[in-house]
């Protein structure tokens, strides 16, 4: 896995510990790119920090239980899976904020949280390696089903999308991204990163998108056709 300078081969190419970053509702998957404005203090300083060293942050979605709460504690629980992200760009804003991008490097499985004196958390994580591979078979991938699922969302909305670009993407890219992109909610965002396979999370993103079709307007077999 090539991200911006950055070689990531094998575990040993990554840290044992990384600082988390819990957004509601927020996905970053392997290969893919998400900008964040960042302005609270904590996380203000856990980028000084990952900007001072590997430059690698954990994205993580605070657990479903936390959301479905509706008022987030400080210290939220935190789902078991979340997605690595290493900075690759990065600027001041000049009133106190930062607009990053981050690349996602692989899957982790969240382990202890080690106790510092810094105000954002850390944790020992698991890393995912296979993400580490590009021997994902996008040839499983049911791709008409897929864009159709995509266009009779578009449809449905009264969205438009670039079809030339949709149609030169790969099925890794193409998935990963619509899968980022999707408007739905925190536990579908956590379903499609913990699909253990592309060929999953396009079913899983397939069958999320014709249950909110079928859910908003009626029957999904009938706007899909």
């Amino acid at each position: 896995m090539q991200v911006g300078n950055a070689r990531y081969l094998t575990a040993g190419d990554l840290p044992e510990t990384v600082p988390v970053f819990p957004i509601s509702g927020v996905l970053l998957l392997p290969g893919g790119q998400l900008p964040l404005n960042v302005f609270e203090p904590r996380y203000l300083a856990m980028l000084d920090a990952a900007l001072s060293g590997n430059r690698l942050i954990g994205m993580i979605q605070p657990a479903m239980s936390e959301v479905q709460a509706n008022i987030l504690p400080e210290r939220p629980q935190l789902a078991p899976v979340g997605c690595l992200g290493r900075i690759t760009s990065f600027t001041e804003t000049g009133d106190g904020r930062y607009i990053v991008s981050l690349a996602g490097v692989c899957r982790f499985r969240l382990m202890d949280e080690v106790t510092t004196s810094k105000p954002f958390r850390s944790f020992q994580i698991a890393p995912f390696i296979a993400d580490l591979s590009s021997a994902e078979d996008e040839g499983q991938v049911n791709r008409a089903g897929l864009l159709a699922a995509f266009k009779a969302y578009l449809e449905a909305n009264k969205l438009e999308a670039d079809w030339e670009s949709v149609e030169r993407a790969s099925n890794l890219t193409l998935v990963n991204s619509l899968s980022m992109m999707s408007p739905f909610g925190p536990p579908e965002k956590q379903a499609l990163l913990e699909a253990p396979d592309l060929k999953t999370r396009a079913e899983t993103l397939i069958a999320i998108t014709e249950i909110v079709l079928a859910r908003t307007f009626g029957d999904a077999d009938t706007i899909l056709q």
